[in-house]
Protein backbone atom coordinates (compact mmCIF):
# COMPACT_ATOMS: atom_id res chain seq x y z
CA UNK A 1 0.00 0.00 0.00
CA UNK A 2 1.10 4.02 -0.58
CA UNK A 3 1.65 6.14 1.68
CA UNK A 4 -0.53 8.74 3.62
CA UNK A 5 1.30 11.91 4.24
CA UNK A 6 -0.35 14.69 6.54
CA UNK A 7 1.05 18.04 6.58
CA UNK A 8 -1.48 19.66 9.37
CA UNK A 9 -1.64 20.76 12.71
CA UNK A 10 -1.46 19.04 16.53
CA UNK A 11 -3.20 20.06 18.86
CA UNK A 12 -4.59 19.52 22.88
CA UNK A 13 -8.50 19.29 23.42
CA UNK A 14 -9.89 20.91 26.15
CA UNK A 15 -13.76 20.14 26.28
CA UNK A 16 -16.36 21.16 28.45
CA UNK A 17 -20.20 19.95 27.98
CA UNK A 18 -22.97 22.31 28.50
CA UNK A 19 -26.77 21.75 28.56
CA UNK A 20 -27.00 24.66 25.57
CA UNK A 21 -24.13 27.09 24.09
CA UNK A 22 -24.17 30.27 26.27
CA UNK A 23 -25.53 33.19 24.37
CA UNK A 24 -23.00 36.24 24.02
CA UNK A 25 -21.93 37.58 27.62
CA UNK A 26 -23.60 34.61 29.55
CA UNK A 27 -21.95 32.41 32.04
CA UNK A 28 -23.79 28.58 31.89
CA UNK A 29 -22.53 26.15 34.14
CA UNK A 30 -21.09 22.67 32.30
CA UNK A 31 -18.91 20.00 33.02
CA UNK A 32 -16.01 17.78 31.61
CA UNK A 33 -12.59 19.80 31.17
CA UNK A 34 -10.73 16.92 30.41
CA UNK A 35 -7.95 17.01 27.87
CA UNK A 36 -7.88 14.99 25.13
CA UNK A 37 -6.03 14.68 21.56
CA UNK A 38 -7.03 16.92 18.39
CA UNK A 39 -5.82 18.99 15.81
CA UNK A 40 -7.88 18.73 11.77
CA UNK A 41 -4.72 17.19 10.75
CA UNK A 42 -4.17 14.78 13.68
CA UNK A 43 -7.47 13.88 13.60
CA UNK A 44 -7.26 12.64 10.01
CA UNK A 45 -4.26 11.32 10.61
CA UNK A 46 -5.31 8.64 13.12
CA UNK A 47 -8.77 8.02 11.26
CA UNK A 48 -6.70 6.99 8.30
CA UNK A 49 -4.00 4.83 10.16
CA UNK A 50 -6.96 3.27 12.70
CA UNK A 51 -8.33 2.00 9.69
CA UNK A 52 -5.41 0.57 8.02
CA UNK A 53 -3.37 3.05 6.33
CA UNK A 54 0.59 4.02 6.17
CA UNK A 55 0.64 7.37 7.42
CA UNK A 56 3.02 10.08 8.07
CA UNK A 57 3.18 13.12 10.03
CA UNK A 58 4.55 16.54 8.83
CA UNK A 59 4.03 19.07 11.72
CA UNK A 60 4.92 20.61 15.37
CA UNK A 61 4.68 20.26 19.14
CA UNK A 62 5.81 22.16 21.94
CA UNK A 63 7.07 21.82 24.93
CA UNK A 64 4.57 21.86 27.43
CA UNK A 65 2.27 19.21 29.26
CA UNK A 66 -0.12 19.30 26.36
CA UNK A 67 2.33 16.90 24.38
CA UNK A 68 1.30 13.89 25.88
CA UNK A 69 -1.69 13.76 25.71
CA UNK A 70 -1.85 15.36 21.95
CA UNK A 71 0.20 12.65 20.61
CA UNK A 72 -1.87 9.60 22.74
CA UNK A 73 -3.49 8.43 19.29
CA UNK A 74 -1.10 9.25 16.38
CA UNK A 75 1.35 7.01 18.27
CA UNK A 76 -0.95 4.56 19.47
CA UNK A 77 -2.61 4.16 15.91
CA UNK A 78 1.17 3.81 14.44
CA UNK A 79 1.75 6.85 12.56
CA UNK A 80 4.94 8.14 11.92
CA UNK A 81 5.77 10.74 13.92
CA UNK A 82 9.82 11.74 12.60
CA UNK A 83 8.77 14.31 10.63
CA UNK A 84 6.90 15.95 13.62
CA UNK A 85 9.49 18.71 15.34
CA UNK A 86 9.00 20.09 19.40
CA UNK A 87 9.47 23.32 18.66
CA UNK A 88 9.94 26.28 21.25
CA UNK A 89 6.34 27.70 21.94
CA UNK A 90 3.11 25.71 23.44
CA UNK A 91 1.05 23.38 21.59
CA UNK A 92 -1.79 23.51 19.42
CA UNK A 93 -4.98 24.35 21.86
CA UNK A 94 -8.56 23.67 20.90
CA UNK A 95 -11.03 24.76 22.96
CA UNK A 96 -14.23 22.95 23.18
CA UNK A 97 -17.94 23.40 24.10
CA UNK A 98 -20.58 20.25 23.11
CA UNK A 99 -24.07 20.29 23.84
CA UNK A 100 -26.38 17.79 24.91
CA UNK A 101 -27.83 18.02 21.38
CA UNK A 102 -24.29 16.95 20.37
CA UNK A 103 -23.43 20.24 18.37
CA UNK A 104 -20.53 22.02 18.96
CA UNK A 105 -18.52 24.88 19.11
CA UNK A 106 -14.71 25.55 18.77
CA UNK A 107 -11.75 27.98 19.51
CA UNK A 108 -8.56 26.92 18.09
CA UNK A 109 -4.97 28.63 19.32
CA UNK A 110 -2.54 27.31 16.55
CA UNK A 111 0.19 27.63 19.40
CA UNK A 112 3.06 25.63 17.47
CA UNK A 113 0.89 24.70 14.53
CA UNK A 114 2.36 28.40 13.34
CA UNK A 115 5.32 27.06 12.81
CA UNK A 116 4.37 24.97 9.86
CA UNK A 117 5.42 26.95 7.38
CA UNK A 118 7.19 27.18 3.82
CA UNK A 119 10.13 26.78 5.58
CA UNK A 120 9.61 24.26 7.79
CA UNK A 121 7.64 21.96 5.14
CA UNK A 122 10.58 22.45 2.60
CA UNK A 123 12.88 20.92 5.09
CA UNK A 124 10.36 18.08 4.91
CA UNK A 125 9.79 18.06 1.41
CA UNK A 126 10.99 14.45 0.38
CA UNK A 127 8.54 12.83 3.66
CA UNK A 128 5.38 14.63 1.08
CA UNK A 129 7.33 14.00 -2.55
CA UNK A 130 7.56 10.42 -1.77
CA UNK A 131 3.41 9.90 -0.71
CA UNK A 132 1.16 8.64 -3.01
CA UNK A 133 -1.25 11.05 -0.93
CA UNK A 134 -0.63 14.19 0.62
CA UNK A 135 -3.31 15.63 2.28
CA UNK A 136 -3.51 19.28 4.17
CA UNK A 137 -6.49 21.38 6.20
CA UNK A 138 -6.13 24.89 7.13
CA UNK A 139 -4.68 24.95 10.51
CA UNK A 140 -1.12 25.56 9.21
CA UNK A 141 0.23 28.99 7.68
CA UNK A 142 -1.04 29.45 4.18
CA UNK A 143 2.75 29.58 3.00
CA UNK A 144 3.19 26.62 4.81
CA UNK A 145 -0.04 24.66 2.99
CA UNK A 146 1.65 26.27 -0.78
CA UNK A 147 4.54 24.52 -0.21
CA UNK A 148 2.82 20.99 0.85
CA UNK A 149 1.26 21.11 -2.91
CA UNK A 150 4.65 22.19 -4.15
CA UNK A 151 6.29 19.61 -3.27
CA UNK A 152 3.58 16.62 -3.31
CA UNK A 153 4.18 14.27 -6.28
CA UNK A 154 1.67 12.18 -5.76
CA UNK A 155 -2.99 13.54 -5.24
CA UNK A 156 -3.30 16.41 -3.65
CA UNK A 157 -6.48 15.99 -1.05
CA UNK A 158 -7.96 19.39 0.84
CA UNK A 159 -9.97 19.68 3.49
CA UNK A 160 -9.44 23.86 4.06
CA UNK A 161 -10.97 23.79 7.14
CA UNK A 162 -10.82 26.87 8.77
CA UNK A 163 -11.04 28.23 5.53
CA UNK A 164 -8.33 30.49 5.21
CA UNK A 165 -6.82 32.76 2.41
CA UNK A 166 -4.50 30.72 -0.01
CA UNK A 167 -2.61 30.48 -3.17
CA UNK A 168 -5.70 29.73 -5.77
CA UNK A 169 -3.45 27.37 -8.29
CA UNK A 170 -2.20 25.54 -4.84
CA UNK A 171 -6.08 25.10 -3.81
CA UNK A 172 -7.24 23.95 -6.80
CA UNK A 173 -4.91 21.24 -6.93
CA UNK A 174 -7.11 19.30 -4.73
CA UNK A 175 -8.31 16.37 -5.57
CA UNK A 176 -10.63 16.03 -4.14
CA UNK A 177 -11.68 19.03 -2.10
CA UNK A 178 -13.34 18.33 1.26
CA UNK A 179 -15.72 20.77 2.51
CA UNK A 180 -19.46 21.01 4.08
CA UNK A 181 -21.86 23.66 3.43
CA UNK A 182 -20.47 26.50 5.05
CA UNK A 183 -17.14 25.72 3.70
CA UNK A 184 -17.91 25.67 1.00
CA UNK A 185 -19.35 28.67 0.28
CA UNK A 186 -16.70 30.55 1.93
CA UNK A 187 -14.07 29.30 -0.47
CA UNK A 188 -16.19 30.06 -3.31
CA UNK A 189 -16.19 33.52 -2.42
CA UNK A 190 -12.40 33.36 -2.08
CA UNK A 191 -12.34 32.15 -5.92
CA UNK A 192 -14.48 34.92 -6.67
CA UNK A 193 -17.14 32.66 -8.11
CA UNK A 194 -21.34 32.41 -6.80
CA UNK A 195 -23.14 29.60 -6.87
CA UNK A 196 -26.48 29.55 -8.80
CA UNK A 197 -27.70 28.83 -4.76
CA UNK A 198 -27.01 27.93 -1.93
CA UNK A 199 -28.16 24.03 -2.00
CA UNK A 200 -25.49 21.50 -1.82
CA UNK A 201 -25.61 20.57 -5.99
CA UNK A 202 -25.55 23.88 -6.83
CA UNK A 203 -22.46 24.43 -4.22
CA UNK A 204 -20.59 21.37 -5.90
CA UNK A 205 -21.35 22.30 -8.76
CA UNK A 206 -19.78 25.97 -8.89
CA UNK A 207 -16.81 24.10 -7.35
CA UNK A 208 -16.02 22.49 -10.31
CA UNK A 209 -16.74 25.44 -12.77
CA UNK A 210 -14.30 27.29 -10.47
CA UNK A 211 -11.79 24.55 -11.40
CA UNK A 212 -11.50 21.62 -9.07
CA UNK A 213 -11.14 18.05 -10.51
CA UNK A 214 -13.55 16.62 -7.89
CA UNK A 215 -15.37 17.39 -4.84
CA UNK A 216 -16.82 15.97 -1.98
CA UNK A 217 -19.39 17.68 0.55
CA UNK A 218 -20.03 16.86 3.79
CA UNK A 219 -23.71 17.42 4.94
CA UNK A 220 -23.84 15.95 8.34
CA UNK A 221 -26.90 14.22 8.61
CA UNK A 222 -28.05 13.59 5.08
CA UNK A 223 -24.39 12.03 4.25
CA UNK A 224 -22.57 13.47 1.34
CA UNK A 225 -22.51 14.74 -2.26
CA UNK A 226 -19.55 13.51 -4.56
CA UNK A 227 -19.12 15.87 -7.50
CA UNK A 228 -16.60 13.75 -10.18
CA UNK A 229 -16.36 12.95 -13.66
CA UNK A 230 -19.54 15.47 -14.62
CA UNK A 231 -21.58 13.75 -12.29
CA UNK A 232 -23.31 14.88 -8.87
CA UNK A 233 -23.78 11.83 -6.84
CA UNK A 234 -25.57 11.27 -3.19
CA UNK A 235 -23.99 9.13 -0.66
CA UNK A 236 -26.08 8.20 2.24
CA UNK A 237 -25.09 8.41 5.80
CA UNK A 238 -26.28 5.65 8.61
CA UNK A 239 -28.98 6.99 10.86
CA UNK A 240 -27.60 7.89 14.03
CA UNK A 241 -28.03 9.34 17.47
CA UNK A 242 -25.23 11.47 18.03
CA UNK A 243 -23.57 11.94 21.04
CA UNK A 244 -20.49 14.40 20.15
CA UNK A 245 -20.27 15.52 16.85
CA UNK A 246 -16.39 16.74 17.14
CA UNK A 247 -14.11 15.41 14.55
CA UNK A 248 -16.97 13.79 12.83
CA UNK A 249 -15.47 15.28 9.36
CA UNK A 250 -12.07 14.46 10.30
CA UNK A 251 -12.85 11.04 10.62
CA UNK A 252 -14.52 11.04 7.31
CA UNK A 253 -11.67 12.58 5.79
CA UNK A 254 -9.14 10.30 7.28
CA UNK A 255 -11.48 7.23 6.01
CA UNK A 256 -11.91 8.74 2.53
CA UNK A 257 -8.04 8.37 2.23
CA UNK A 258 -7.61 5.44 3.95
CA UNK A 259 -10.07 3.89 1.21
CA UNK A 260 -8.57 5.43 -1.41
CA UNK A 261 -5.32 4.09 -0.92
CA UNK A 262 -6.82 1.00 -1.03
CA UNK A 263 -8.01 1.55 -4.64
CA UNK A 264 -11.68 2.60 -4.13
CA UNK A 265 -12.90 5.09 -6.58
CA UNK A 266 -14.47 8.23 -4.76
CA UNK A 267 -17.72 7.54 -4.45
CA UNK A 268 -16.88 3.90 -2.91
CA UNK A 269 -14.67 5.79 -0.17
CA UNK A 270 -17.02 7.90 0.09
CA UNK A 271 -19.63 5.63 1.25
CA UNK A 272 -17.55 4.36 3.38
CA UNK A 273 -16.30 7.08 5.15
CA UNK A 274 -19.77 8.21 5.55
CA UNK A 275 -20.22 5.36 7.90
CA UNK A 276 -17.22 5.68 9.33
CA UNK A 277 -18.05 9.78 10.28
CA UNK A 278 -21.31 8.62 11.47
CA UNK A 279 -19.96 5.83 13.88
CA UNK A 280 -17.56 8.33 15.36
CA UNK A 281 -20.76 10.50 16.75
CA UNK A 282 -21.56 7.70 18.58
CA UNK A 283 -18.69 8.23 21.53
CA UNK A 284 -17.62 11.24 22.60
CA UNK A 285 -14.71 13.35 21.77
CA UNK A 286 -12.46 13.20 18.75
CA UNK A 287 -9.26 10.53 18.05
CA UNK A 288 -10.78 8.40 21.10
CA UNK A 289 -14.29 7.72 18.99
CA UNK A 290 -12.88 7.05 15.93
CA UNK A 291 -13.45 3.06 14.67
CA UNK A 292 -10.76 0.74 14.18
CA UNK A 293 -10.85 -2.15 11.63
CA UNK A 294 -12.33 -4.42 14.42
CA UNK A 295 -15.71 -1.97 15.43
CA UNK A 296 -18.78 -2.80 13.77
CA UNK A 297 -19.30 0.08 11.50
CA UNK A 298 -23.15 2.02 10.99
CA UNK A 299 -25.17 0.80 8.06
CA UNK A 300 -27.29 2.28 5.43
CA UNK A 301 -31.19 2.05 5.91
CA UNK A 302 -34.18 2.71 3.53
CA UNK A 303 -35.85 3.33 7.01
Amino acid sequence: MGTLTVVGSINADLTARVQRHPNPGETLLGSGGGITAGGKGANQAVAAAYLGANVKFVGAVGQDPYVEPALKHLKESGVDLADVAEVDDTTGLAIITVSDDGENTIVVIPGANAHVDSHFVAERSATIAQAEFVLLQGEIPADGFAAAVAAAKGRVIVNLAPVIEVDKNALLAADPLLANEHEAGLILDQLGVQAASDAPKDLAQALIDAGFNSVVLTLGAQGALVAADKELIDIPTPKVTAVDTTGAGDAFAGALCARLLEGDDLVQAASFAARVGATSTLKNGAQASYPQPSDVLGEVTDA
